[in-house]
């Protein structure tokens, strides 16, 4: 079983879009909510086979409208979003345990990145499946500095060993369960768990890497939301004129 679990459950703070405060995984683009985007490639995936969304409580009954009107037919669930990210991934991963097996492959994805590659989906589920957990991620293209401050880089790694974690991020169902009761126990604000990565990392986990690809953006500001409208255009154009685009977005 390969389960896609999609968490929106945040108000997009961070992206001004004048005085519209809609929430990003909400806000259209081509006239299509950027959620649909998300949740139509795992939709369309062969592999997938059911969908467990958590979205912001607000949303909720929006959210189950969406999913009718698009034909998200896998959805088996749809779950209210907790305080921080990782609550309202947990929430939806525990539906799911009431519901498969504990083996099942997880694919836990941002509502707002809509643009993996099928072939990334397919990368996550074989990595998972050998080596317990896949971690998508791009190499750095420019340098990364590490500071505690804010002025004065504290280390400089060498580019060629720095690499961007992004999403999706799969495990299997029982023991990402498990790593997440584990974390809660002493962090249960899950303070400084920014991914599913951090989290295993944190309890000393080894993670696996998968090559992903660069248009996998986050839309975080408005800035994203501009460059995803570009990617689904050249996206549609490349479709109608029979051009494959994938060597485009690595």
């Amino acid at each position: 079983m390969n389960i896609a679990i999609i968490f929106a459950g945040g108000t997009g703070k961070r992206l001004k879009n004048g005085e519209d405060t809609t929430p990003k995984q909400f806000l259209k683009i081509h006239n299509k909510p950027i959620i649909i985007y998300t949740l139509e490639l795992f939709q369309n995936h062969p592999d997938i086979d059911k969908i467990y969304i958590a979205i912001h409580p607000d949303y909720f009954d929006y959210m189950k409208e969406l999913t009718q009107h698009y034909f998200i037919s896998k959805t088996a669930g749809i779950v209210k979003g907790g305080a921080t990210g990782q609550d309202s991934i947990y929430n939806a991963l525990k539906l799911a345990q009431k519901e498969n097996p504990q083996d099942s492959i997880v694919l836990i994805h941002d509502g707002v990145r809509p643009n993996i590659t099928p072939e990334v989906i397919n990368k996550n589920i074989e990595c998972a499946v050998k080596n317990g957990n896949a971690i998508t991620s791009t190499s750095c293209f420019e340098t990364i500095l590490i500071s505690e401050n804010a002025i004065n880089p504290k280390h400089v790694p060498y580019r060629k060993n720095t690499y961007r974690a992004q999403a999706p991020q799969s495990f299997h169902l029982g023991e990402i369960i498990e790593a997440h009761e584990q974390i809660r126990k002493t962090n249960p604000q899950y303070t400084d768990i920014v991914d599913s990565c951090t989290l295993y990392k944190t309890l000393g986990k080894e993670t696996f890497m998968v090559k992903g690809n660069r248009g996998n953006i986050k839309i975080t500001t408005i800035e994203d939301l501009y460059i995803l409208r570009a990617l689904i255009r050249f996206t549609e154009d490349m479709e109608a004129f029979g051009i494959d685009g994938k060597d485009q977005n690595e």
